[in-house]
């Protein structure tokens, strides 16, 4: 377990995140991961808290992920479901929070389809003066700080299993392929990526990839390169990031067709062979198969780190959970 003092007590952006808080994500996760090998792959280490689960759009994976973390920290849970909550007879999300803070929860993992939702509800939760922590589950066109937090995890941990640090990635060129505009979790990966010494190449159409994302980071060790094509980012990549497009947060008709964008973009076996021979494929799911990336090569372990992602997940969330609850006063 890492030994490095956490103190801090939201995690709602990978903005400003530091070298060593990701180093004690990475270390600390690694350690749970060999919790989750055991035949017993339950600790008490959060025996007594309660972790409230507030999610106000639809997710599968970091939903689940997040409930199964908290549980094999032996934390109790409390999951909420927009649709059949107090907010249809109009109740407000800030007020839905406070809820859960008077029921005795301790942290609150929340996502929503609007940007700063989260930053809302921990603003409240310093306001009341409460040791209640926010971790930021994507937040509209924000950020996913968990999403990227495992992503890193992943990788690390491809490189060097029994130490997985940042700067594994260091020159590493890493591509990001797909719908940007919309990315929460493309902006998380290229917060955390730079402050790696990574170089990582954003490609997609320019309706997906507008110029604004050439100033995005400033200050960090890594660069970041905008391509409209996909042969500029993949060239000699390392690592592939594909997104899935975003179709219920296009109202504009960014593209021609699905069957163009798989066309140009999508990500298929004959596109890898000018990356580096031992490349490997990310997608934070999920997945639309044969747009973003062709079926078979999803499925191929031989590229595939999907399904080692979702695994990921559970050991990284046990991390963020363990810190952020381990540093209440």
């Amino acid at each position: 377990m890492a030994t490095t003092t956490w103190t801090r007590h939201h995690v709602l952006s990978l903005a400003d995140f530091t070298p060593e808080e990701y180093n004690t994500v990475l270390q600390t996760a690694a350690s749970f991961r060999e919790v989750l090998s055991r035949r017993t792959k339950k600790v008490p280490t959060l025996q007594g808290q309660v972790v409230a689960n507030l999610f106000f759009e639809p997710s599968t994976r970091t939903r689940s992920s997040f409930e199964l973390a908290a549980k094999r920290l032996s934390a109790d849970t409390l999951n909420f479901a927009a649709s059949t909550s107090s907010l249809t007879k109009g109740e407000t999300i800030l007020d839905t929070a406070k809820t859960y803070l008077a029921m005795g929860t301790d942290m609150m993992v929340i996502r929503h389809r609007e940007a700063g939702v989260p930053q809302a509800i921990a603003s409240e939760m310093d306001r009341l003066g409460v040791r209640v922590g926010v971790l930021n589950a994507g937040d509209g066109q924000h950020e996913h700080p968990s999403q990227a937090l495992l992503d890193l995890f992943t990788i690390c941990t491809l490189i060097d299993p029994d130490r997985p640090r940042l700067e594994l990635l260091k020159d590493k060129k890493i591509a990001i392929v797909g719908d940007i505009l919309h990315s929460r979790v493309a902006r998380s990966n290229i917060w955390s990526l730079t402050a790696s010494g990574a170089e990582v190449h954003l490609a997609a159409p320019p309706t997906l990839l507008p110029q604004l994302f050439a100033e995005f980071v400033t200050d960090t060790p890594g660069k970041l390169f905008l391509h409209w094509q996909v042969e500029p980012a993949l060239q000699d990549a390392d690592f592939v990031m594909t997104l899935r497009l975003q179709k219920e947060r296009m109202t504009q008709y960014l593209l021609p067709s699905l069957r163009e964008y798989h066309q140009h973009f999508g990500i298929t076996r004959n596109r890898l062979r000018i990356c580096q021979s031992d490349v490997k494929v990310l997608h934070p799911g999920p997945v639309n198969r044969g747009v973003e990336i062709s079926s078979d090569l999803m499925d191929d372990p031989q590229f595939s780190l999907i399904q080692t992602q979702v695994t990921s997940g559970v050991a990284v969330r046990m991390a963020l959970l363990y810190l952020m609850g381990s540093s209440k006063a």
